[in-house]
């Protein structure tokens, strides 16, 4: 098949690097794959890959979100009627709500389009009553809907009626396993971390709400001024690339960490690295004593699989998807997110158990290249009722 998967940016956000690797994963099982991705102005992907790449130049993008988005659509539509055109794709593969959109009010301009698939990660509520329709046309004119999670399959079932195929992430065990790279150590102390530090708190994502990234740093605060093994830890906060607005979470974020004294910086007890290089991500998780993600709103949790196949204990909440996947793992422990409390207790507990010496079963089971071959079946069951 020739297939298109589009996704909303270049940088390395979850569902972008979903949209890599599947698409690395189908090319090997011989399938022409084109990752059709909006880029602005001097954006570049972050990392190499062996497949085309397309590029949609977005404009110098002004206003608020809801204007912002509107202007990543509209670029959209205007550039992709020439681009699908062009590429003779048997089926696109909208991998986020802005690519959906687009194919959306294609549909209903009436471009002739393949069949077209929606991969829905999670779904936001936003307090902008347009985006919330936004994000609702952007599944509900699909072909057919994926989530990652049996959570969100059964939400769209139960909840919006709507039929939904699990089609979950998968860990890459040639990048992300326990044996250190050669240059993880000079990577890492590169970042601000040597060897001989106390322990590392790891947190992937950024500082975001669903991420409950505020009361992380409460617990961590918490922990650092009464539990002796605390004392001397760091928490490490990597990524953080994301055109939403977490503007009033990064504010709580700044207040806490007036109110509990502690500061941010390479040397300091909190540091925010941003955006990393692609190979240093895996080189951090193997550095860290445990990775922490009390979310209170995933979709796959990918990066709680990633780290344990690093041999990295990490605390997870007490919810779904964690609790589907990870429910009789090795090397985790367990909070109630919105408990500063319960996180804390989580984290002395994930930090006290061993590391493991191999990725763990879940982590062998969830593989690309088995999320491929269901995405091949999905792609051609779809594709049966359209004329060839």
């Amino acid at each position: 098949m020739k297939v298109a998967l589009l996704t909303h940016s270049l940088r390395p956000r979850g569902g972008v690097i979903h949209t890599l690797e599947l698409a690395q994963a189908l090319v090997r099982r011989g399938h022409a794959v084109t990752v059709v991705a909006a880029a602005e102005p001097g954006e570049t992907l972050f990392r190499p890959v062996a497949f085309p790449v397309e590029t949609i130049a977005l404009p110098e993008l002004r206003g608020e979100l809801v204007a912002q988005v509107t202007q990543r659509i509209d670029a959209l539509v205007a550039a992709l009627p020439l681009l699908l055109a062009r590429g003779g794709f048997d089926l696109l593969h909208a991998q986020d709500s802005l690519s959906g959109n687009a194919l959306a009010l294609l549909g209903e301009a009436g471009h002739v389009l393949p069949p077209w698939l929606r991969t829905v990660h999670h779904l936001d509520d936003f307090s902008q009553p347009l985006l919330n329709r936004w994000q609702e046309r952007a599944w509900r004119a699909a072909d057919g809907v994926a989530c990652v999670s049996d959570s969100w399959c059964r939400h769209f079932r139960e909840q919006l009626g709507q039929p939904a195929e699990r089609m979950f992430n998968g860990v890459d065990l040639a990048r992300y396993r326990p044996e250190p790279a050669a240059d993880d150590a000079r990577a890492v102390e590169a970042l601000g971390l040597p060897a001989q530090t106390g322990p590392v708190l790891l947190l992937v994502g950024g500082v975001e709400q669903r991420k409950n990234s505020v009361r992380l740093l409460q617990a961590f605060a918490q922990l650092r001024g009464t539990d002796p093994a605390w004392a001397g830890a760091r928490l490490v906060v990597a990524g953080g690339a994301s055109m939403l607005d977490h503007g009033a979470e990064r504010r709580a974020w700044l207040a806490t960490l007036a109110a509990t004294g502690l500061a941010e910086g390479p040397r300091q007890s909190v540091l925010r690295t941003g955006p990393l290089p692609d190979a240093l991500l895996p080189a951090l998780m193997r550095r860290a004593d445990l990775l922490a993600m009390p979310s209170l709103v995933e979709g796959f949790g990918l990066a709680a699989l990633e780290a344990l196949a690093c041999g990295t204990p990490v605390l997870v909440s007490r919810r779904a998807p964690f609790t589907e996947t990870l429910h009789d793992t090795p090397a985790v422990a367990w909070c109630d997110p919105e408990d500063v409390a319960s996180i804390a207790t989580g984290l002395q507990q994930a930090l006290a158990l061993p590391r493991l010496m191999e990725p763990p079963p879940v982590c062998v089971a969830h593989s690309w290249a088995r999320s491929a071959a269901l995405h091949e079946d999905w792609y051609q069951r779809v594709r049966e009722p359209f004329p060839a």
